[in-house]
């Protein structure tokens, strides 16, 4: 480089010899562009960054948290390895937890099967032939003591995907802990407890919006005095990303549920600074790795700003977003699953990179089946790899400062702002839920991406290109196909064993609870410990609630 000429100057000169090369040796492509559509330039200079750059970027756990929640990230610390499971009965899934922790968790998260996400008991019509099949069967208090077994609860954090029925599940867990000796004010934890999504993406849902909103503001209230290390939501983009939202979309609207909630809690009376520090965040990692990074950190600003400015929220860990990563299910292959391991390493240090406070890594054959033991192991060593033999961890925000990246941020920030501000000019997320905005926006977004994907404008290794013949399947994990009826025995058992009478009265007193304006969980808690099942506890609020029919 020739140090008398001026940058511009170079910079022309490079470009135009470039050009050049290019008409010899063309790009792959036209256009280079992440999955929210956002052109990605050839060279990114420091002119592209934003004029207000030390402003808007910060310092490590300092507003605005571009640059993460802890000054020290993890070098004090690294992230909660919290691997997902639950499959079949409690007792096979308690055992799965022990594996788990014995090879170096550090945190529990529960998956459970259908029917208990959408609050039917396993002797339920509607649970035939779903019964433990993509989780673990929960029916009564029973179920949850056998799948907490031998689980010291006050030294381990548990999170929980469960929506609906959140204040229900979150009862069992404190009623184990009770039985343990541990009070409530020792648990940590999450509960997802984020129905909006449900209504965009998910489907799990039971009742209407509204009252749905109430069970929420009633947890948060009720855990501001009762749990309070626990994070009350987990307002969750992941699922929204699976359902074939961008990149952008899943920030967006991510964003735009935490405003509703938010709202919703201070419309119930609570102060700001009392919940707010016990919200929590839940984002999915794809595999455009820088698009991801970017992702999580304007996700920090945009929040940040919002509690401040619009909440006028006081307290720092107020404005802080933490969050949970979860590599994308979406982007495993059936073929050639081993390819899945490659996958989700990439998207594993995109969450670390991008400053996350917890991370569950897929298994490499989650599109066939449940994960064997094997993979579940792979998946875990995949973090510890990132985390002790990288030397990712050493610094904060390694990333801060490429140009590309910092570019890659505003731009993220500029596209979720004018969704949100689409979507205040609808009513806000709820009545956007309702009139179905957000949902027809995920279905075109899924619709252009497979379009891309048939087409083999978007390679998918192994399944659109460098495909294998007559591939061998692996080894699967099968559930036991005779859990249904195992369950329903449970259950006739459990009726005739407890207190008829008092189950009853527990019951009556929440339909009389749901009627009014009470605080309903500790009505749900007394029911819970009289071994209420989760479909008595869910069927009498949808007798006083309705049940949501969907657009």
């Amino acid at each position: 480089m020739d140090v008398n000429k001026d940058f511009d100057q170079l910079y022309r000169e490079w470009k135009e010899k470039t050009e050049e090369l290019i008409k010899k040796f063309p790009e792959q492509k036209d256009k280079f562009m992440t999955s929210s559509d956002l052109e990605i330039e050839r060279l990114y200079l420091p002119e592209q960054l934003d004029s207000n750059y030390y402003e808007r970027l910060g310092l490590p756990g300092e507003y605005p948290f571009t640059r993460g929640i802890q000054p020290t990230m993890y070098r004090a610390r690294n992230w909660t390895m919290r691997q997902y499971a639950g499959f079949g009965s409690a007792e096979e899934t308690n055992k799965r937890f022990r594996y788990l922790l014995d090879q170096g968790q550090t945190g529990l998260s529960v998956a459970f099967d259908l029917p208990t996400q959408i609050g039917y008991d396993s002797d339920d019509a509607m649970a035939r032939g779903e019964v433990g099949k993509v989780g673990v069967a929960i029916d009564s208090l029973e179920d949850m003591e056998a799948l907490l077994t031998g689980i010291p609860l006050d030294k381990v954090s548990t999170s929980m995907t469960i929506n609906a029925p959140a204040s229900v599940l979150l009862a069992m867990y404190i009623a184990v802990a009770e039985k343990q000796g541990i009070p409530s004010t020792s648990l940590s934890g999450t509960i997802q407890n984020d129905i909006l999504k449900e209504y965009i993406a998910r489907g799990t849902y039971i009742f209407p919006p509204q009252p749905s909103m109430r069970l929420i503001t009633d947890i948060f209230a009720y855990c501001v005095e009762q749990v309070p290390k626990w994070n009350t939501i987990s307002i969750s983009g992941y699922h929204i990303r699976e359902a074939g939202s961008t990149a952008v979309q899943e920030l967006a609207f991510t964003i735009a549920n935490g405003i509703a909630y938010v709202q919703a809690a201070l419309d119930a009376g609570l102060d700001i600074d009392q919940f707010a520090p016990r919200l929590a965040f839940f984002f999915n990692a794809h595999n455009q790795f820088f698009e991801e990074v970017a992702k999580f950190r304007a996700a920090r600003r945009i929040w940040a700003r919002i509690m401040k400015e619009r909440f006028g929220a006081q307290k720092e860990k107020s404005l802080q977003l933490r969050f949970h990563t979860q590599t994308g299910g979406s982007t495993l292959t059936a073929q050639q699953p081993d390819n899945n391991i490659v996958r989700v390493t990439i998207q594993a240090l995109s969450a670390v990179l991008g400053g996350t406070q917890s991370l569950h890594t897929n298994s490499r054959d989650e599109a066939l089946a449940l994960p064997t033991e094997d993979s579940a192991r792979i998946a875990l060593r995949t973090q510890q790899i990132i985390a002790y033999e990288s030397g990712v961890t050493h610094t904060v925000d390694p990333l801060g400062g490429s140009y590309y990246v910092e570019a890659l941020t505003d731009q993220m920030e500029q596209e979720v702002e004018k969704y949100l501000a689409k979507i205040e000019e609808l009513g806000g997320a709820v009545t956007a839920v309702e009139q179905g905005y957000m949902q027809r926006e995920i279905h075109h977004a899924a619709y252009e991406m497979q379009k891309k994907i048939e087409s083999a404008e978007e390679i998918v290794v192994g399944m659109n290109r460098f495909t294998i013949e007559n591939e061998q399947q692996p080894e699967l994990l099968r559930v036991d196909p005779s859990l249904g009826e195992k369950q329903k025995a449970k259950l006739i058992k459990l009726r005739e064993s407890r207190d008829a009478s008092k189950v009853e009265e527990t019951l009556r007193h929440l339909q009389k609870g749901a009627q009014g304006t009470e605080n309903l969980m500790p009505l749900i808690l007394n029911a819970v410990r009289h071994y209420a099942t989760i479909g008595e506890i869910c069927n009498v609020l949808r007798k006083e609630f309705g049940e949501y029919q969907g657009l």
